[in-house]
């Protein structure tokens, strides 16, 4: 019964991943097919004949290059200040006693049940008021602070073993030493969690560079992306949206196949073991 129940868990995984991954690699291989072959009629997976003219269009009839630009930076900022933001806070939350301190994890906690959209307007009014609107602050700064981060460091942190604390401060470390020299090394794997998180949910942003945003200058790849489809009064390239939409995945897809070793370790370790 047992190998009965294994058999089936698996069918199901691989007919999940099948769903997930079969428009996917269709994508692609849209990509790389004419006009002719994609409104053909029938679903092939191999370009015949097989044609780069679609990501030359893509490159050369918008401003892709830009936006990927713009993506990045603000993904990569966005990215590396949350992941120390969170370490800090969370290790603070895990580790030192302090007043009101349960309350203030009770807030963190809160602030995550919170859905995104109800944060949009009094956040689009204080980017306002900064004078910050249509500048890459508006779109990396309210993306620096998120309560699944704290959350999950603190989780981590918390984990640690007293010891290896005691034993760093009898080495003559201080409190912050013993943070960036200890503790950070060692909660690796969920830094590359939290990191593979943040990049993916701020690179496929779409709602607030949208609202934040007025000139392509600042604008990013999802929004390039909605304006090359362009209005449905006009005619769609579908083959160089699916080359356009490639190249917005390529970079989701790199992160992830190298922070996946951590990633795994994270979801199967769940903390630090003594």
């Amino acid at each position: 019964m047992k190998k009965l129940y294994k058999a089936l868990g698996y069918t199901i995984l691989i007919l999940g991943a099948f769903s997930m991954l079969v428009p996917f690699i269709y994508m692609f291989a849209l990509s790389f097919m004419t006009d002719k072959q994609i409104f053909a009629g029938d679903i092939s997976f191999l370009p015949n004949p097989f044609t780069i003219e679609n990501y030359e269009y893509a490159l050369t009839n918008s401003n892709i290059l830009k936006f990927f630009f713009n993506s990045m930076l603000v993904a990569v900022l966005t990215t590396i200040g949350q992941i120390l933001i969170s370490a800090m806070a969370g290790y603070g939350f895990a580790r030192f006693q302090f007043k009101y301190k349960e309350l203030l994890f009770l807030l963190v906690l809160i602030s995550m049940m919170i859905p995104p959209q109800v944060n949009i307007v009094p956040l689009f009014f204080i980017m306002k008021q900064f004078n910050w609107i249509d500048t890459y602050y508006a779109l990396i700064v309210p993306g620096l602070f998120g309560g699944f981060g704290v959350f999950m460091m603190r989780q981590w942190f918390k984990s640690m073993p007293d010891d290896m604390e005691s034993s760093a401060k009898i080495d003559g470390c201080n409190e912050f030493e013993v943070f960036y020299k200890i503790a950070l090394p060692l909660a690796l794997p969920a830094i590359v969690t939290l990191g593979i998180f943040t990049f993916i949910t701020t690179w496929n942003s779409f709602m607030w560079p949208l609202i934040v945003t007025n000139s392509d200058a600042i604008r990013t790849l999802p929004i390039g992306l909605a304006e090359f489809k362009g209005s449905f009064r006009e005619i769609t390239n579908w083959g160089a949206l699916c080359a356009y939409s490639a190249i917005c995945s390529i970079p989701v897809i790199i992160i992830f196949l190298l922070g996946k070793k951590y990633f795994i370790n994270d979801i199967l370790n769940g903390g630090i073991k003594e």
